[in-house]
């Protein structure tokens, strides 16, 4: 007589075994970086890599902390947070509101979807001509690159996460007795959740795109900024030190979300690696 193991329940939690094993899993994840820096510290002391044009990662860690020692280095990471937290917070802001307005209801989607459909063709980098004769050279060219690089992943996969909702369980939902508010709440934004999440990551990910060539353009302080100034002087440590701080920023980010999102949609089972 064979006996088959209940079905998990939606929502418990995952098995101790599962969980321990999650450690060893993040450490490995560092064996691939760890050994690229190897490599690339054994070609820069060898010659394969010349110093000038790739300097040594041993170099370039000394560059950060003498940067983080005299200060610089943290007056240029605050502007360049707080540009991308306000671009972000604006394009973020427009882009889940306008999806969600073409995503429910009829005459929003005849009105708002077209034209965000042709401005999504543009690349957004290659308005920055347009955007500085409209808003100039300063702060508010920055944030509206920020802004743009956000607002399109954004909208697109909030509306697509709306409109992939199971109608059958909206109109489930309806026969229960809720009413559009209850429906919103317990049917639609769950639902929506996933790829919410989703759009929230890639737009990080565009929003540090646009803030490297934001900060390029007539910035007095900001990790771009630092980097211009550097390559005036030749100081291929200082711009490949910015260039690493960029990904630090962006992956640091991209982890705070995913962590977010895993507690949020703890409810959702997806499939494992094996």
């Amino acid at each position: 007589m064979t006996t088959t193991a209940p079905p998990p329940v939606l929502g418990t939690p995952l098995p101790a075994r599962q969980r321990r094993s999650r450690g060893p899993r993040r450490r490995y994840r560092l064996v691939s970086p760890l050994a690229l820096l190897v490599l690339w510290e054994a070609a820069a002391r060898t010659g394969l890599l010349p110093a000038d044009k790739v300097p040594a990662p041993s170099l370039v860690a000394a560059t950060g902390w003498r940067l983080a020692a005299d200060g610089s280095l943290w007056e240029h990471l605050v502007s360049s947070l707080s540009r991308a937290g306000i671009g972000l917070a604006i394009g973020g802001t427009l882009a889940v509101a306008l999806a969600a307005a073409a995503a429910l209801l009829r005459l929003g989607d005849d009105i708002v979807d077209p034209p965000v459909q042709m401005a999504r063709m543009l690349p957004h980098l290659g308005l920055v001509p347009l955007l500085i004769i409209w808003v100039g050279i300063g702060e508010e060219l920055k944030i509206s690159l920020v802004a743009l690089g956000s607002f399109f992943p954004l909208y697109f996969n909030t509306y697509a996460g709306i409109r992939d909702i199971d109608q059958r369980l909206v109109e489930a939902a309806k026969t229960c007795g809720l009413d559009q508010w209850q429906r919103l709440r317990h049917v639609v934004l769950p639902g929506a959740l996933p790829s919410l999440f989703l759009g929230l990551r890639l737009a990080i990910g565009a929003a540090w795109l646009s803030l490297v060539v934001g900060e390029q353009v007539n910035a007095q302080t900001g990790i771009g900024f630092l980097m211009m100034e550097a390559r005036e002087f030749a100081q291929t440590d200082v711009v490949v030190f910015g260039l690493l701080v960029y990904a630090a920023l962006g992956l640091l980010s991209d982890t705070l979300i995913r962590i977010a999102e895993r507690r949020t949609l703890a409810w959702r089972r997806g499939l494992q690696a094996t």
